[in-house]
């Protein structure tokens, strides 16, 4: 099965430079699933991380004290997340999809999903988080949602994307969709709460970053060279003192999941 039908085999080949270049998520995002009714997060969770990949958003739950099962079923992604948090405690690494867990019944407290939801079926991962989740267990729904044009920089970047990778433009809004939402938790389930971010990248990182897009030409494709040569170009346009910066909002979409 190809990643075209396949979306747990787009990461394929791309999870070195996903653990090194992607954004990692602000401490204010576990403030947020603290104070939330529906997360409830503190030392004793059990958290069921879907879509887990490299493990960046599970190493931010780990920071709580929780125990968390980092759900992932593409096996590179998941070896850089074993490599990288199997010996922390409370890590416990699933090689399973979202959409069939292979956790118990009503074992965890609360399901998460930082930059993967719209990877799944929506239907089937409602009805796999109603099974795995413990009484009024809540959903956090998370991701760094990238600014598009408050810079040159960052306008420069998403034309590039835009001209240069053209399945780029087919996961546009894709996973910020109140219909989704509305479809999980039941219309007016859920709320939206948002946190600033920040990365600052250098040429390797930048290049990095790119690279581990699911819509980024890998090395072979004909156009892999000149759009990376571009976004170097684009680099040496705009960084200072050696760094580009990338801003984000990370927003954070919680409540429980509708059982009708």
């Amino acid at each position: 099965m190809t990643d075209a039908v396949d979306p747990t085999a787009r990461f394929s080949g791309r999870a070195g430079d996903y653990a090194k270049a992607r954004p990692d998520y602000p401490s204010g995002v576990l403030t947020v699933l603290r104070e939330t009714s529906a997360g409830g997060l503190d030392s004793g969770t059990v958290v069921a991380d879907l879509g887990s990949g490299t493990g960046i958003f599970t190493h931010l739950l780990l920071e709580s004290g929780a125990t968390v099962h980092a759900v992932e079923p593409n096996a590179d992604m998941r070896a850089e997340a074993e490599r990288a948090l199997g010996s922390r405690p409370g890590f416990r690494s699933v090689g399973a999809s979202a959409e069939a867990t292979t956790l118990e019944p009503g074992s965890v407290d609360l399901v998460t999903a930082a930059q993967a939801f719209h990877w799944f079926d929506p239907a089937r991962v409602k009805a796999e988080m109603i099974r795995i989740l413990r009484g009024d267990g809540g959903v956090a729904l998370v991701w760094n949602d990238r600014d598009l044009g408050s810079t040159p920089f960052l306008r420069g970047y998403e034309e590039l994307l835009s001209t240069r990778c053209p399945k780029y433009k087919d996961l546009q809004g894709k996973a910020d969709t109140p219909a989704k939402f509305d479809a999980l938790f039941g219309p007016g389930g859920w709320k939206k709460h948002v946190v600033p971010n920040e990365q600052r990248l250098d040429r390797e990182g930048l290049v990095a970053r790119l690279a581990s897009s699911s819509y980024a030409p890998k090395p072979g494709d004909p156009t892999h060279a000149a759009t990376f040569g571009e976004l170097e170009a684009l680099f040496d346009r705009y960084a200072e003192g050696g760094e580009v910066v990338v801003t984000y909002t990370v927003v954070v979409i919680v409540g429980r999941p509708a059982r009708t």
